[in-house]
């Protein structure tokens, strides 16, 4: 009594698992079994099986039908296990030759008409298939996306019927053609930004070293308005991002037709999101928004009202730059190296230094709004700057601002200086970079450890201060940090209003002394 075997894949993050699906037909009563740790949707996988035979004509043999998923310890979730299971039982009923299917590994959801229909992670499942010396069997709509993986045998039928007829020869499948980069939409223009010299000087260096970023400003100040622009100063992801972006993208299942990641991402989550959809998670683990953000952008708006726990999970996923889940089966880890962008109010109401408009609850207003905001995950926030409302009239008579395409280009040639100095395989950004690189002048040294001392900053505080300085020194194209460097990091440093009202006094006593 022979076995049936069929490769295939389960997702642990981004990581493809492989799995062997084996399917034995042996004599007894008429049932058909999936076990081997299946979720609800592959349990669901015979009937759907079942259905789509019967569209062809075929029906299952009257005996013990038992698909077993090795290894038997591993979960196994989604849709994408219908197609092995089809082709497993097909193998057994000697309809498909066993040969050829130990060539291919197959993952892809069975309509009940028995075509094909598009599921998540065929990015991923094609470069391990690749890595295993096998092609891949994909729906029809996804076989650009396969074709990332590079030179393997990629089979895209668009239902089941075609994909028999392929192997019987009786009508070969085209190959599929290759994945497309798209071109790149429309972003918007810095230069539609007039006056704000401090807060786009901010977006500059953070954009440049890939630091994270806490605007705070009334309503209506333009706070939104520099953070979509932000997105327009990065330069293209290098070949491996690009891959490792568009794999989160698969796994997701937002990789649409095929088309490589290019671009850095930028994710605007709404302030009503879950800790899961933040985070990631769910009943079945799905990448979060910080990890759909990974080598781009998360804007928060709204900041302080985000649920507590989902701005709390910020918090190890900016430092390691991965986030993982923890589930009763298994440890689920996605990349998460994102750059927090954020923008909030400075009170509720929006007007806490506005004599004429302020709360009667002013300061105090200020002190509960802000106090949303821990303060280790203010710690991990290397820019806070202003934002001071245009006036109409300004508005009105201001020149247009520098245009992205110029600033883009500091950036560029500071990201580019960046990966110099990190080597291959460094840090992409000096936002990574550990603080005992960063190459201080005397003078730059002695200051950074008198500010740190009196402005009583954390260790992590004082490497980030080192990192945004050593930002500033690339963008002004000099090798070491200099004094001048250090004094505008610090700047940009604990100046949330009301939260550290002490914190300029103490800065003119650093540069006093």
């Amino acid at each position: 009594m022979s076995i049936a075997r069929v490769q295939t894949f389960a997702f642990s993050g981004i990581e493809a698992l492989p799995v062997e699906v084996q399917v034995q037909i042996a004599p007894g009563l008429p049932v058909f079994l999936v076990v081997g740790l299946a979720d609800k949707a592959v349990g669901e996988a015979r009937e759907r099986v079942r259905a789509a035979l019967t569209a062809m004509g075929l029906s299952l043999p009257p005996k013990r039908i038992l698909v077993n998923l090795a290894p038997a310890d591993v979960l196994k979730e989604g849709s994408h296990f219908d197609l092995p299971i089809a082709l497993g039982v097909l193998t057994a009923m000697d309809i498909l030759p066993a040969e050829e299917m130990a060539r291919f590994a197959a993952l892809g959801e069975l309509s009940l008409d028995g075509r094909l229909a598009s599921v998540s992670g065929v990015l991923p499942a094609a470069i391990a298939a690749g890595a295993r010396d096998l092609g891949l069997i994909c729906p029809e709509a996804q076989g650009a996306e396969a074709g990332w993986a590079g030179e393997i045998g990629v089979l895209a039928p668009p239902d089941l019927l075609s994909l028999i007829n392929h192997f019987k020869g009786e009508a070969l499948l085209p190959t599929p053609p290759r994945g497309v980069i798209g071109p790149a939409g429309e972003e918007p223009d810095l230069a539609d930004v007039r006056g704000m010299a401090s807060a786009r000087r901010a977006v500059e260096i953070a954009a440049a070293g890939g630091h994270n970023l806490l605007m705070i400003g009334p309503p209506g100040g333009g706070k939104s308005m520099l953070a979509a622009r932000i997105p327009g100063l990065l330069p293209d992801l290098t070949p491996r991002e690009a891959l490792e972006v568009s794999m989160v993208h698969s796994v997701a299942g937002m990789l649409a037709d095929g088309r490589l990641v290019t671009r850095p991402p930028f994710r605007d989550p709404h302030f009503s999101a879950s800790p899961a959809a933040i985070a990631g998670g769910g009943n079945r683990a799905r990448p979060g928004e910080i990890s759909l953000a990974h080598r781009g952008v998360l804007f928060l708006d709204e900041f302080p009202e985000f649920p507590r726990a989902a701005l709390e999970a910020l918090r190890q996923p900016l430092e390691t730059g991965r986030t993982t889940v923890a589930r009763a089966a298994a440890h689920v880890t996605y990349p998460a190296r994102f750059q927090l962008i954020a923008a909030m109010n400075p009170c509720r109401c929006g007007h806490l230094f506005d004599a004429a408009r302020a709360c009667g609850r002013a300061p105090r207003c200020g002190e509960e709004y802000q106090g949303k905001i821990s303060g280790p995950l203010l710690d991990r926030i290397d820019l806070v700057v202003e934002i001071s409302p245009v006036t109409p009239a300004e508005l009105l008579r201001a020149p247009p601002g520098e245009a992205s395409i110029d600033v883009a280009a500091r950036v560029r040639t500071t990201r580019e200086t960046q990966r110099l100095r990190s080597g291959e395989g460094g840090p992409a950004t000096n936002a990574e970079a550990p603080g005992d690189t960063i190459d201080l002048m005397a003078e730059a040294k002695a200051f950074a450890e008198q500010a740190a001392e009196k402005l009583r900053l954390s260790a992590r505080g004082f490497t980030r201060i080192l990192r945004v300085a050593r930002t500033i020194a690339d963008l002004a194209g000099t090798a070491s940090v200099r004094r001048a460097d250090i004094a505008e990091a610090l700047a940009y440093r604990h100046r949330v209003p009301g939260r550290n009202p002490m914190a300029p006094v103490a800065l003119q006593r650093v540069g006093a002394g």
